[in-house]
């Protein structure tokens, strides 16, 4: 019997150990080569591990287990053919019911319980780890459940709201579920919470506010943003304003387009600007090599293929790691101000916050503008306040003002149209 052991692969140089966060597969499902059967979250991404060879799988690690790189994690026995059987699984209890509509028509009266009887993966009708503690709680059976998951697992919710009948009472008792529910942080978030907690304990962290106006920019979107979209095959956005205006600002302050390595300090002649973007298992900060370099167009371009795979999963630690500063959005989700926390080993973030109509003084007159509040954190070890500040309203007067310094006096030609 040839046996294959499918060890852990390495997602990165610095990597050690993994987490297997789900099997897409049971044990002793035939798996086909290149499939996908787990999905494994590193401290910095989650990543799909395939199937190395065709055959049946035996699995050597549960949902949840921290492996080393190099481990082996499953064997898959590549002699094993393909079970004749597996695709029409599912139609077997069909099968069995063929004679007994021949039977008297007290016999058909079962029949509302067929679609139940063939599940269609091994997920459907299983708790998940959370969903099965609430059952357990309450001495239910997950028989009595039906799932609303992936494949028809069941979920919290599912128990939860299945639960509520079970408590039994008065009215006011089952109002609502009062469980707690206890979950494992996955690597990924505990790295973050590490990395999170020692930029508060090991840096000087300050920082510095103020407002831009949207007006411009708003104006050259709507004047170009079909053109642009049809020339250069994507979106007009605010992202590449900004990152236009940050690298320009990090060219005229350098050092905070720089890091503190032990009683060293490190400056950059390049911009690898970190753009955060929100993603299924968290916030993930890809990153746009010379930034400095590219067009609002290539920006654009960039930004949203990376954003892409975040969302998709699939993004690698490679294109995660090595920025030099990082821009957050947090206006996205609605917030007016924040303090953005510094992505180390950089040494300052800028924070962008929603866009509001509000009334401004212009020239002695009160105007209604699109303004936005931006701030930026930095490491008071390695920036000072000057410096700081002035960055700042170096990215002000970018957003202020982009025809005149961010697109050198002709919008066309700046927006390569």
């Amino acid at each position: 019997m040839s046996v294959l052991e499918m060890k852990v692969p390495s997602p990165g140089e610095s990597i050690t150990e993994v987490e297997i966060a789900t099997w897409l597969v049971k044990d002793g499902d035939y798996v086909e080569k290149d499939q996908p059967i787990a999905e494994v979250d590193s401290d910095k991404a989650t990543l799909e591990l395939p199937a190395e060879q065709s055959g049946i799988i035996t699995l050597k690690a549960e949902e949840g287990d921290v492996v080393q790189v190099g481990q082996v994690v499953c064997l898959i026995d590549m002699d094993a053919k393909k079970p004749e059987g597996a695709a029409p699984a599912t139609e077997a209890p069909k099968q069995e019911e063929a004679p007994k509509a021949a039977e008297p028509a007290k016999q058909e009266a079962p029949k509302p319980a067929a679609p139940v009887a063939a599940p269609q993966t091994y997920a459907t009708g299983a708790p998940s780890p959370a969903a099965k503690k609430i059952l357990d709680e309450k001495g239910m059976d997950a028989a009595q459940v039906s799932g609303t998951g992936r494949d028809g697992r069941i979920t919290k919710t599912d128990a939860e709201l299945a639960a509520v009948p079970a408590l039994g009472g008065s009215p006011m008792t089952a109002t609502g579920a009062r469980t707690t529910t206890t979950t494992k942080l996955s690597v990924l978030r505990r790295k973050i919470a590490q990395r999170l907690v020692s930029v508060k304990n090991e840096t000087a962290m300050l920082t510095t506010f103020n407002e831009v106006d949207m007006s411009e920019i708003f104006r050259l979107r709507k004047l170009y943003k079909e053109e642009f979209a049809q020339k250069h095959g994507v979106g007009l956005g605010f992202m590449s304003f900004f990152t236009k205006a940050v690298t320009r600002a990090l060219q005229m302050y350098p050092d905070v387009n720089a890091s503190i390595d032990g009683d060293f300090k490190v400056n950059y002649d390049f911009c690898d600007i970190s753009i955060a973007v929100s993603g299924p298992k968290g916030l993930m900060v890809p990153v746009l090599r010379n930034a400095e370099n590219m067009s609002f167009a290539s920006v654009e371009a960039n930004i949203k293929d990376l954003a892409i795979k975040v969302r998709d999963g699939k993004i690698t630690v490679d294109e995660m790691t090595g920025g030099t500063f990082t821009i957050t959005n947090g206006g996205t989700f609605g917030s007016m101000m924040s303090t953005p926390i510094i992505n180390p080993p950089q040494s300052a973030i800028l924070g962008m916050h929603n866009i509001i109509q509000r009334p401004v003084a212009v020239d002695g007159q009160v105007v209604i503008r699109p303004m936005m509040y931006v701030a930026m954190s930095y490491d008071h070890r390695i920036i000072d306040g000057k410096e700081s500040v002035g960055f700042l309203v170096a990215v002000k007067e970018g957003i202020d003002n982009p025809v005149e310094i961010l697109l050198g006096g002709d919008e066309r030609k700046g927006l390569g149209l």
